[in-house]
């Protein structure tokens, strides 16, 4: 059976899977990233979960991998395949794209942002499936986006494409902007993501362990304290929201990540919020996000098979032209 290599690299996991051409996850497995013992660790760990997954692939099914997708967060030129910087694995520029295809006997393969191959998972097998134009936002511990635009995922000119999570918006208690990790202050993410949640909740109910999900239970069960506190950052992210689709004018706006767990306790309010923030603008659907954590693996297989279409259709024209 034809089938394709899938990774997808978050700071404490490598999550793995076999992938069908019809998007079935064949295989799947997941390893400690390992970040603790350096870049040179985290990318040995890679390379090894890959050649595991092409010797699998070869018993399991009589043929190895046709290629591999992998996906990673930071910063990263897809044109080159490079992970150019990723603050929480602490590499710098590694030829990422070559290094795995070297180690797996040649196999192509196709590297991209994890954000945005979760958003293309999103898009064309999740909740966004059908529609022309989707903004994908996880909240997690900051905020991406990935933009969605009939079918491929926009990375822009630098390839740096759907960063929501540094929207300034400033207002309530936060005026005056909190200090982001990115240099700017008042940025989205010091507000509404879920880390953000986590802070402001914990120092309200004086419980340093309360997080996020932790405040999610105490809103649903009434807790003043705890309404606060979310109600503050639905209004943020609700700023944010309305800046991104008056910019984008997305047809559908999927929201994923640790807050989206808490359900209707969210996408009520946030339903709201935005609706009373339009005046102009088209409301897109907004809906949860429907692939979970399978949703990197998945946009790493739609890489990995968008590259083998891509190589076919190079190789159709060249015959073509020698013809």
């Amino acid at each position: 059976m034809k089938h394709v290599i899938a990774l997808d690299v978050g700071g404490t996991a490598i999550k793995a899977a076999l992938v069908a051409p019809d998007h079935t996850l064949l295989h799947e497995t997941r390893r400690p990233t390992e970040r603790a013992k350096g870049p040179e660790a985290v990318v040995a760990g890679i390379l090894a979960l890959a050649a595991d997954l092409r010797e699998h692939g070869l018993r399991a099914y009589g043929e190895p991998a046709a290629a591999a997708g992998i996906a990673v967060p930071g910063i990263v030129d897809t044109a080159t395949g490079t992970a150019v910087y990723a603050a929480n694995l602490g590499w710098r520029d590694l030829p990422l794209r070559d290094r795995l295809s070297d180690h797996l006997a040649g196999t192509p393969v196709a590297l991209g942002h994890d954000v945005r191959t979760g958003g293309l998972a999103e898009g064309r097998v999740g909740a966004g499936q059908g529609a022309d134009r989707f903004l994908f936002v996880p909240l997690g511990t900051g905020i991406a986006g990935a933009i969605g635009i009939d079918g491929r995922i926009e990375a822009g000119a630098h390839g740096y494409a759907g960063e929501i999570g540094h929207i300034a918006v400033r207002h309530g208690a936060d005026a005056d902007g909190l200090d982001c990790g990115c240099g700017g202050r008042g940025c989205l993410e010091t507000i509404a993501s879920a880390s953000a949640v986590s802070r402001a909740w914990a120092k309200a109910s004086g419980d340093p362990a309360a997080d996020a999900a932790d405040c999610a239970k105490a809103v649903a069960s009434g807790d003043p304290r705890a309404r606060m506190v979310w109600r503050h950052a639905v209004e943020a992210l609700a700023d944010g929201l309305v800046t991104a689709l008056t910019l984008l004018d997305p047809r559908v706006l999927i929201i994923g990540g640790g807050l989206a767990e808490a359900g209707e306790t969210l996408f009520a309010p946030l339903r709201a919020a935005v609706a009373e923030r339009v005046t102009f603008q088209k409301l897109p659907r907004i809906v949860p996000a429907a692939l979970g954590d399978t949703a990197g693996c998945l946009g790493a297989g739609l890489l990995a098979w968008d590259l083998l279409a891509t190589h076919d259709t190079e190789s159709t024209e060249s015959t073509e032209v020698s013809a």
